[in-house]
């Protein structure tokens, strides 16, 4: 009987333990499945955020410049980035890229507080001022930067600076619009001459490739806006023989159009780089040497006034009649147009004017479409319009059907490499001579594309 006891106790204590094991086993796949759906919501969270741009630094080339991988800066590291303009959503999404790049570097190397690399962004208060980036980079060079980023408004500005930035070993990056000085360690941009080979087929396809083209360029001293004029016209006039690029206007030549239009209102001649005031002085300053020709030469000059009958009788009707021409003349100047008199209104619609036959416009940049919109507007015209950017009212205008085409371009792509090519320079690691940062084009056929939109940045 002690036997059959002990046998059923170890049965029973037997018993328990699976039961307990069983039960334990139902508890813990249930904390185990709780636990994963957490970290699939925590990736899933992660993953969105990633989203939000990752798009975006896929259509940099090479692919080096898209991510922070191997950036191993030091501590408390400074980063300058200078661009063209402050507020502008274009150049408002080309900080946020440089902001993005400086967070993916801390985060991945693990700085916090004063260890974390820095980066400032400083760009001219009034679009394109020379001057004003000129002295910006004076400024940021005397803090010492690691390395600056710069989008060069004039190609021949600021030699001297990264000069001076070479002598302090201070690496320098080139976004946006480059220049030819040999000591960039890199430039990150647009492919600006393969997106307006691309831009004049596209209008030709739309002119059925016959017709007039005016082009508004939004800078005459830039690189990207000049590879963006000359590759559109050496499209243009290497493929298609029946356009014709009729009027080409820099929208930093406004000065120089209101001369010329004054000029020609004036009935006067107009050389570019003239004083166009020096024509009536130069005019007064041949008159003497004239009279004297006609009057047979300076002896009989001399007899007239000694007195000579003939010759004095002359010389009252020659000054009252110079007198009668200078009176004229001084009316006439009072009623002269001038420079000043000419709005840039006044200038647009003189093209337009010139021209009322052209079917369409390139322009190079959002000013640039804007101008060209209001223009056609105000004067009730239809062109074919292709051109750059995607700021909020040009997207309303291309809904509406005012617009054929838009480059697209990626300045958050572009922020976000320059700060990895600034960063590269600072580690003496090497850089790619050019990093693409993409391109690609609106259309209202494509514009609510789901990848078209992860695109924009309004």
């Amino acid at each position: 009987m002690k036997k059959r006891y002990r046998i059923a106790l170890i049965m029973l204590c037997m018993i328990m333990c699976i039961c307990g094991c069983s039960s334990g086993a139902d508890t813990n796949p249930e904390k185990e499945s709780a636990a994963t759906d957490k970290e699939k919501e925590s990736a899933d969270v992660k993953s969105k955020k990633e989203k939000a741009y990752q798009k975006k630094l896929d259509m940099i080339e090479p692919s080096a410049y898209d991510n922070v991988m191997g950036l191993n800066l030091k501590k408390g590291t400074t980063i300058s980035v200078i661009g063209k303009a402050e507020d502008v959503p274009y150049w408002d999404e080309v900080k946020k890229g440089a902001e993005q790049a400086v967070k993916d570097m801390n985060a991945n190397l693990g700085y916090e507080g004063k260890e974390q690399v820095k980066m400032t962004y400083s760009a001219p208060a009034t679009p394109d001022d020379v001057d004003e980036q000129v002295n910006i980079l004076d400024e940021e060079l005397a803090r010492y930067p690691e390395a600056v980023a710069i989008a060069i408004v004039d190609v021949k500005s600021c030699e001297v600076q990264f000069d001076l930035a070479a002598e302090s070993d201070i690496p320098v990056v080139a976004f946006d619009s480059g220049s030819d000085y040999q000591g960039l360690m890199a430039s990150v941009s647009t492919d600006n001459r393969a997106s307006a080979q691309e831009a004049a087929q596209k209008m030709a396809g739309l002119m059925d490739e016959k017709g007039e083209v005016i082009l508004f360029i939004q800078d005459s001293k830039s690189q990207s806006a000049n590879d963006r004029e000359n590759a559109f016209k050496e499209e243009i006039a290497n493929n298609y023989p029946e356009i014709s690029v009729v009027e080409t206007y820099h929208m930093d030549q406004l000065s120089v159009m209101q001369e010329m239009i004054a000029a020609e209102r004036n009935g006067k001649p107009w050389n570019e780089g003239e004083d166009q005031e020096a024509g009536p002085d130069e005019a007064e300053s041949e008159l003497p040497e004239q009279e004297e020709s006609e009057t047979g030469g300076t002896e009989e000059s001399e007899q007239g006034q000694s007195g000579s009958g003939e010759i004095e009788q002359e010389q009252p009707e020659d000054n009252e009649n110079r007198s009668t021409e200078q009176g004229q003349s001084g009316e006439e100047d009072q009623e002269e147009v001038t420079a000043d008199m000419i709005s840039e209104e006044d200038v647009m619609d003189y093209i337009l004017e010139k021209h009322p036959d052209a079917a369409g416009i390139y322009a190079t940049n959002g000013d640039a479409v804007r101008l060209a919109l209001e223009t056609l507007e105000r004067n009730k015209k239809k062109a074919h319009v292709v051109g750059y950017d995607a700021n909020a009212s040009e997207l309303e205008a291309l809904k509406e059907g005012k617009i054929d085409a838009l480059v697209l371009q990626n300045p958050f792509g572009m922020g976000y490499a320059a700060v990895i090519a600034s960063a590269r320079a600072a580690l003496s690691m090497g850089n790619e001579a050019v990093v693409d940062t993409g391109y690609t084009w609106l259309t209202k056929k494509n514009l609510e594309d789901e990848n078209i939109q992860k695109l924009l940045y309004n």
